[in-house]
């Protein structure tokens, strides 16, 4: 077992703003997490794993978080929509059926496609190749709500693999890649963690770090994973003051990948550690 890997999670548009800010924060201060030999995006995760492993600079990236959203579409996942999407979840049953349930759900309130949302996911990327590196992108198939990581080698366009993992149900239509359907890889775990697997020092930036179950939680996750070093950063006070109620908000950003750049200070230390293999990390 060797090599870094950088999980990123779940967390809407805010999400992606905070964890550019903490990127680019723990960079300037001498920890470059964009090193990684694998990286694995969830969600916002996926759009930030994307940018910095097809050569976007964190610089780059922080300055446009901080420019005007125009691009984006803002949402908001209301409490009608959090509860039809909790019925699934806590009805007896194996995980991937409660998925299923989800992406049931899903698929009857939006006509599949997502072809507005693949733009705004192009617009954040502007490639549609993979890189050469070990990118991971999670999604679920809707139908069957078996877990999907899409890779380089998948067959997919990185856009598309990317749009299906930050297709919220409920809020976004699902994505269809080659005749089947797919939302958000969220709906399986925020982060994914696990997915890190093989890799001896693993550090995750969780946005949104609760857990639909204890044994989907990041910390069950790392532990079946058991890196040699880990850290596990998620939004301090002041950062979720700044990203605010709704996720989905694209005039939080700046706010957002602000609060992560001043964060990225107070957890230097501990991802320093995890990242150079100190145990006691």
């Amino acid at each position: 077992m060797s090599g870094r890997a950088l999980v990123l999670g779940g967390g809407g548009i805010t999400g992606i703003a905070w964890e550019l800010g903490l990127l680019k924060g723990l960079a300037d201060a001498g920890v470059d997490l964009t090193t990684a030999d694998r990286v694995v995006g969830t969600s916002a995760g996926s759009v930030v794993g994307a940018q910095i492993t097809t050569g976007l600079t964190v610089e780059e990236l922080y300055a446009e978080q901080l420019r005007p959203a125009d691009r984006e579409i803002g949402a908001r996942m209301t409490r009608s929509m959090m509860l039809r999407l909790a019925v699934p979840i806590v009805l007896p049953g194996h995980p991937v059926a409660k998925r299923s349930r989800i992406g049931s759900l899903a698929l009857k309130a939006h006509p599949p496609g997502g072809a507005q949302r693949i733009e705004v996911i192009r617009s954040r990327i502007g490639v549609n190749e993979w890189p050469e590196r070990d990118l991971r992108v999670t999604a679920v198939e809707a139908e069957s709500g078996r877990l999907v990581t899409f890779t380089r080698d998948s067959g997919v366009d990185l856009v598309e693999a990317v749009a299906a993992s930050c297709a919220v149900p409920l809020v976004w239509p699902a994505v269809t890649i080659d005749g089947l359907h797919y939302v958000d890889g969220g709906m399986r775990s925020t982060a994914n963690a696990d997915l890190a697997v093989g890799c001896d020092r693993v550090v995750v930036l969780a946005p949104l770090p609760q857990a639909f179950s204890k044994h989907t939680s990041i910390h069950a996750q790392l532990d079946r994973v058991a890196p040699r070093t880990r850290a596990v950063v998620a939004p301090d006070e002041d950062a979720l003051a700044a990203i605010g109620k709704n996720v989905l908000n694209p005039s939080k950003r700046a706010d957002a990948a602000r609060a992560g750049l001043r964060q990225a200070a107070t957890v230097v230390d501990k991802v320093r550690r995890a990242w150079d293999g100190e145990t006691g990390a």
